[in-house]
């Protein structure tokens, strides 16, 4: 490790995830600006750092690492500094941040949102994997029954998922919160003020500059 940090991937709702773990461990890294489905995830440059073409992938020196909740623990679990610190500490809250951050992305991306994607027409891949809009309204649904567990937790009064401290699960749980509104889902009341502090941290608003094509981020 300690050569510079690289991370490959814009534009989406997971590569965003890594742009902002950096910021909020405030480290230098640089930027390669490629988007999914443009047939930049498919050069042989690309190809020979991540097999699976996909998006985000963060390169540390000689380790590379795909999969964006992997990428945003990775960097916590190897770069935090007592002033900045995205794990909780100890056994017993590093194993619930492990249960947030695996049920976010298991139940909240990958079962709902991402099956939304994958048969939807709004920003969807229908045109890919086929249009199915039963399949897009029973995803939904199943969003928002996962999304109680969501709200009891924050209706206690809490700040973030872990209590005070803000953890790469908020940055997971703030992505697909917007995903979701996005796509018309709709979020619990809980929610709204919650994504409201998430979203005005400093590394967040950076992040989404980082994160957003050139052409946008210049309109």
């Amino acid at each position: 490790m300690g050569e510079q940090l690289v991370l490959w991937g814009i534009g989406t709702s997971r590569t965003i995830r890594a742009h902002w773990a950096l910021h909020e461990l405030d480290l230098p890294y640089e930027s390669r600006p490629i988007l999914p489905r443009s047939g930049e995830t498919k050069t042989p440059e690309y190809t020979a750092l991540n097999a699976r073409q996909k998006i985000p992938l963060l390169v540390d020196g000689d380790f590379r690492i795909g999969e964006s909740a992997a990428i945003v623990a990775y960097l916590s679990q190897n770069y935090s500094t007592p002033e900045h610190v995205l794990i909780p500490e100890g056994k017993s809250l590093q194993a619930r941040w492990l249960e947030w951050c695996f049920f976010v992305v298991a139940e909240l991306d990958s079962t709902s949102l991402y099956v939304m994607r994958r048969h939807g027409t709004i920003n969807g891949l229908a045109h890919i994997y086929g249009e199915s809009p039963a399949v897009v309204t029973k995803a939904g649904e199943y969003f928002r029954d996962q999304l109680r567990h969501v709200d009891v937790a924050l209706s206690d009064g809490r700040t973030y998922l872990m209590g005070d401290q803000f953890t790469t699960a908020d940055i997971i749980l703030t992505t697909c919160l917007t995903w979701a509104i996005d796509y018309g889902v709709g979020i619990c009341d809980s929610a709204m003020p919650y994504l409201e502090r998430t979203k005005a941290r400093p590394a967040y608003q950076r992040a989404a500059l980082a994160n957003k094509p050139k052409a946008l981020a210049c309109s």
